[in-house]
């Protein structure tokens, strides 16, 4: 890889930010691969930059020269509603979207067309959110910066996260698949599907991966193995209690409505 300089830094994320460069993307089979080069030029970033006075009126701020707070304009097209949020330069917030406050989106994080960032919703760097998608209050999608060929957290199209969920640890959300407020997943969560009657197995890569369309809630499985066995203890488990239908899709058009 040439050598990263501050023009070249400059240059890859005004492409961040303009959505010509993104951190991930789908080849034309529809895998994921991540641009290694994309979040090496991230990293360096941070070395490249010096401590400055960021503050603002009387609220006190710190932070790399090279990652300032990213500034729109009404004709960016971005809805972002006043209260608190805060875009960090080199995030991709597409035409049409929104953002509730207060919530916050980090470097390199990708956001799509008609959806919403809704309040206390943190975005984690490099973290791929797709076109019209809810990330309800209070959820997290997790960042994944290091190392720099890690896969990042994926949110596919027309998928519904609801409130006080954590997706973490380049999870991979497919297309139309609804998340039940307070379902958490991270790269260790075994997801059980009750349709099939087993475990959801991971992809090539070993990554964990929501199915296209699945409903998943929150559940649990009985401890089976060791001491604890037959104790009626049981594990935190995400559940796929069904797949997406119309009164699933139904349940979620109000979406449509705050857009």
């Amino acid at each position: 890889m040439e050598e990263i300089t501050i023009q070249k830094f400059e240059e890859v994320l005004a492409g961040l930010e303009n959505g010509s460069i993104r951190v991930a993307e789908q080849d034309e089979n529809g895998e994921w691969k991540v641009n290694t080069w994309v979040k090496q030029v991230i990293l360096k970033g941070f070395g490249l930059g010096k401590i400055a006075d960021m503050s603002q009126g009387q609220f006190p701020f710190f932070d790399k020269d090279t990652y300032p707070v990213r500034k729109f304009s009404a004709e960016d097209g971005v809805r972002i509603v006043p209260g608190g949020t805060s875009i960090r330069r080199g995030a991709y917030v597409s035409p049409g979207a929104i953002v509730m406050p207060p919530s916050y989106i980090n470097v390199g994080a990708y956001v799509g067309e008609g959806t919403m960032i809704d309040s206390h919703v943190t975005v984690g760097s490099c973290a791929q959110i797709g076109r019209n998608i809810h990330i309800s209050a209070a959820t997290q999608i997790g960042g994944v910066l290091e190392p720099a060929g890690a896969m990042p957290t994926i949110i596919e199209d027309g998928a519904f996260v609801g409130g006080n969920c954590g997706i973490y640890e380049g999870t991979i959300v497919k297309s139309g698949a609804v998340i039940a407020s307070g379902v958490i997943i991270t790269a260790s969560t075994a997801i059980f599907d009750s349709t099939t009657g087993d475990f959801v197995p991971r992809n090539s890569d070993g990554r964990v991966v929501v199915p296209r369309g699945a409903v998943v809630v929150s559940g649990s499985r009985p401890v089976r193995k060791g001491p604890a066995a037959g104790s009626g203890v049981s594990l935190y488990c995400p559940v796929i209690v069904k797949y997406r239908d119309d009164k699933t899709s139904s349940s979620v058009v109000l979406e449509d409505l705050l857009r």
